[in-house]
């Protein structure tokens, strides 16, 4: 994987999530080439989101989950390699915001693998390696 050249044409390996939005369109982490991919149900590519486009090796796009809000306006995606969850508005694929850090302290990150949402809108992240642990990161009112 080189940052500066033009993007594959073909998934890393491997493909780390499937996520399907209210309005059709399935957005696919390509963790390796540090993106995201956009497609209509049919296949039809529609755009890709690069998230963290200098990250090597493990890359940055480990697992993504949509928004509850009618809209599901914003994409939460688990970057295991830098440690951090990116928030990006789901139309545009523009960083809105960042959290996390690696380390062991609650809000750090050791390998964070697995992103989740429930109903009220808290995220629940899962680490893996010797991380192994779930937290829950509530709203702000």
């Amino acid at each position: 994987y080189d940052p500066a050249a033009p993007p594959s044409r073909q998934f890393g390996s491997p493909v780390h999530c499937v996520r399907l939005a209210r309005d059709g369109l399935v957005y696919v982490c390509d963790r390796e080439n540090d993106r995201i991919q956009v497609f209509r149900k049919s296949g039809e590519f529609v755009r890709e989101f690069f998230i963290a486009r200098d990250t090597r090796l493990i890359g940055s796009v480990w697992d993504a989950v949509l928004s509850n809000d009618p809209g599901q306006t914003y994409l939460y995606v688990a970057d295991g390699a830098n440690n951090q969850v990116h928030v990006l508005r789901r139309d545009t694929g523009a960083e809105v915001s960042t959290f996390g850090r690696n380390g062991r302290m609650a809000g750090q990150f050791h390998w964070v693998h697995n992103i989740a949402i429930d109903s009220k809108g808290n995220l629940y992240t899962a680490e893996v390696d010797t991380g192994k642990r779930l937290q829950r990161f509530t709203p702000a009112p």
